[in-house]
């Protein structure tokens, strides 16, 4: 299954509109002082009036098994053409990735997934995913959660695998996501999710990965803006089909107060 969500064409026809570009991409700099400059995004906050340019949340992605190179090549050309806010690529193609937008001096970035699509990688496992999405040239780690360790509760565990995650991605200023499948997990464990990772300072708490059976609702993307510190943003993935739904999720993320958002599609 792919983890798509909307068709490209759909944002072309939205340019061609013109509505209003805004992009919500706010990095944390990094700590350390030795620590390289990261390939950051303008930030832009999400607009409270006027029309809203959907494809500059979108993380234009490709995640199928059988992706190619061609695949990569098609959506990175298609991520410059409409000025989407990153790709999202197989760990494997993120140095091709990189390559691509470089050769554009394109300011798209190249996120990339880390224990996909279940989460079931133990933390060794996870943090060496990073440490080489790192070097290939990643600006954004969307990680799978452990969802076992979820739907059992175990909060510890899950705070110990975000600190080990979260240390090599500030290290280089670069952003973390983390997914965790809110389609299957009941409203009190969204809300303990929005503790354990509000707490921890991520980046993004993103709904879904699109393979569950379950993905984005407004519900769940309520639940996380009620739930989160504010300095956390909201990525909703999966189900995602038409441009009333994705705006629905961008309005209904910064219903409390101004907020950040960004949708996955391809």
């Amino acid at each position: 299954m792919e983890a798509f969500s909307i068709n490209a064409a759909l944002f072309a026809a939205s340019v061609a509109v013109g509505l209003i570009v805004a992009r919500s991409a706010e990095v944390p700099k990094a700590e350390t002082k030795a620590a390289p400059k990261p390939r950051k995004a303008n930030v832009k906050k999400l607009p409270t009036t006027g029309d809203i340019n959907i494809a500059d949340y979108i993380d234009h992605t490709v995640l199928k098994p059988s992706t190619v190179l061609s695949d990569i090549e098609k959506l990175c050309k298609e991520a410059v053409q409409y000025k989407f806010a990153a790709v999202c690529v197989p760990p494997n193609f993120v140095r091709a990735a990189r390559k691509i937008l470089d050769a554009a001096s394109s300011k798209v970035q190249v996120a990339t997934v880390i224990g996909f699509p279940f989460g079931y990688s133990n933390i060794a496992a996870k943090v060496a995913e990073v440490e080489q999405a790192i070097k290939d040239g990643a600006d954004e780690l969307d990680m799978v959660a452990n969802i076992s360790s979820i739907k059992s509760h175990d909060w510890v565990f899950l705070r110990q695998e975000v600190e080990a995650v979260l240390k090599p991605i500030r290290a280089h200023g670069l952003v973390l996501k983390v997914i965790i499948e809110s389609g299957i997990l009941l409203d009190h464990e969204i809300i303990g999710c929005c503790e354990v990772y509000g707490a921890a300072g991520i980046d993004y708490l993103k709904t879904s990965t699109g393979y569950a059976e379950a993905g984005a609702s407004e519900k769940a993307v309520s639940l996380f803006r009620a739930h989160l510190p504010m300095s956390v943003q909201i990525k909703a993935s999966g189900g995602i089909r038409d441009y009333a739904t994705a705006l629905a999720m961008v309005r209904n993320s910064s219903s409390a107060s101004s907020g950040f958002f960004s949708l996955t599609s391809a």
